[in-house]
């Protein structure tokens, strides 16, 4: 049917934000549920970063709403929702303040991998999520700790079991009411334990100094004899099977919400200014084709990532799917190769959009207390984690010689 562009649009008629639809039938509504709370973090979300305050407040909000319990099970109390669905809301967390979705990073795997725990430890973990518990992690050492194995010990004494240790890069865990450790044993051998932040000995600080993601408190925790449940003791290198694909791809849909949030902010700097350049081809900044073009090439690079993430969203929801299947380790290394492959032009992408938008604005931008520049921050500062120039080497392994990607990233020396 021909229509006539320049007729106004019929008064109950509505033109959506144009990031794309949800990734099922049900998305608009649970996302509904959320979506006020996004609207809230992000109103605060630049006095935040300028007077350096934690999103303490925020994220009581987020585990109030049930936020921190999407992927329990409902017959846990949680809402059950799918991986895609899951990944979609962080995206959206991401644009209104990508700090949080870093923080909580560590407790989203972490219901992962109690997902996939046996039974016991399922019926233990399950519940307190439901209930709002948040656990943070502790894996990442510096220093001259081996790759091989952590610096962190547990051993037992007089029968009861102790955890020392120091841990750098702990992201979340200031927020957090457990922590997620990464330890070795008496035999070398890698296992990882969880621990109740308030137990004698456990001290979490908040001396992360890093140009970007500068609310994630991903500074330093200190084990020192802290007492641990024997329960909580679990072996193995990985904490589930397809957790460094999920973990990397919630960078990529922080790096989505970035995008999708400074271009946003821009476009709304550009139609609010009354001032323009003498040599302008306009007299008006909102009607500058020269810069239209700027914000309408970088809002393509935040559409394009959000469509990354969705793809790979649902390689990897079938990764989880697969785990009792005899196929299992090759559906999760394809979900791997696709998220390896969407990581390096995701994260170009957004750092290309998110210093790009400075070029459609006047100097006023770069001040401070715009915020615009932790964009940027923020984009390069996921995109170092796990160096992407060897995410491409292992892609090109896979294409030419059908390896199959390594295991678990370790950092140390050799």
């Amino acid at each position: 049917m021909p229509f006539d562009r320049n007729a106004p649009l019929p008064a109950d008629a509505t033109v959506g934000a144009a990031w794309g639809v949800g990734p099922t039938d049900n998305y608009a509504a649970l996302a509904a549920r959320f979506r006020p709370i996004f609207a809230r973090i992000r109103e605060g979300s630049v006095a935040r970063e300028v007077e350096r305050r934690l999103p303490v407040d925020e994220i009581r909000w987020l585990r109030e709403a049930g936020f921190t319990a999407l992927r329990v099970p409902r017959e846990y109390g949680g809402s059950g929702i799918r991986l895609v669905e899951s990944f979609e809301l962080l995206t959206e967390l991401a644009e209104a303040d990508s700090n949080i979705v870093q923080a909580l990073r560590a407790h989203f795997g972490f219901v992962e991998h109690t997902l996939h725990s046996p039974l016991e430890r399922r019926e233990r973990w399950l519940g307190r999520l439901a209930e709002g518990a948040i656990v943070g992690g502790a894996w990442s050492e510096t220093g001259e700790a081996p790759r091989s194995q952590f610096a962190t010990r547990i051993a037992q004494e007089a029968g009861e079991w102790r955890l020392d240790g120091v841990k750098f890069y702990t992201t979340g865990s200031l927020f957090a009411d457990w922590i997620h450790v990464g330890a070795s044993d008496a035999d070398e051998a890698q296992v990882s334990v969880t621990v109740d932040r308030r137990t004698a000995g456990v001290e979490v600080i908040d001396d992360w100094d890093g140009m970007g993601q500068r609310l994630t408190a991903s500074g330093t925790s200190r084990f020192t004899n802290v007492k641990i449940d024997e329960r909580e003791i679990v072996a193995g290198r990985v904490p589930f099977p397809y957790s460094e694909a999920f973990y990397q791809l919630v960078h990529i849909a922080t790096l989505a919400g970035i995008g999708r949030a400074a271009v946003s902010d821009a476009a709304a700097a550009i139609a609010a200014r009354k001032r323009s350049y003498s040599h302008a081809v306009t007299a008006h900044a909102a009607e500058d084709p020269q810069l239209l073009q700027v914000i309408g090439r970088a809002r393509a690079h935040a559409w394009t990532t959000g469509a990354i993430v969705a793809q790979a969203a649902r390689a990897l929801e079938r990764a989880a799917q697969s785990i009792e299947r005899p196929d299992a380790l090759a559906v999760i290394a394809e979900a791997e190769i696709e998220i390896w492959q969407a990581q390096t032009v995701a994260s170009q992408l957004i750092l290309d959009a998110t210093a790009s938008v400075f070029d459609a604005l006047g100097a006023s931008a770069t001040l401070r207390t715009s915020g615009l520049d932790r964009y940027w921050r923020n984009a390069r500062t996921l995109a170092s984690h796990n160096p992407r120039i060897y995410k491409d080497r292992i892609v090109g392994d896979f294409a030419v010689n059908g390896t199959l990607p390594p295991g678990q990233w370790r950092i140390g020396v050799a």
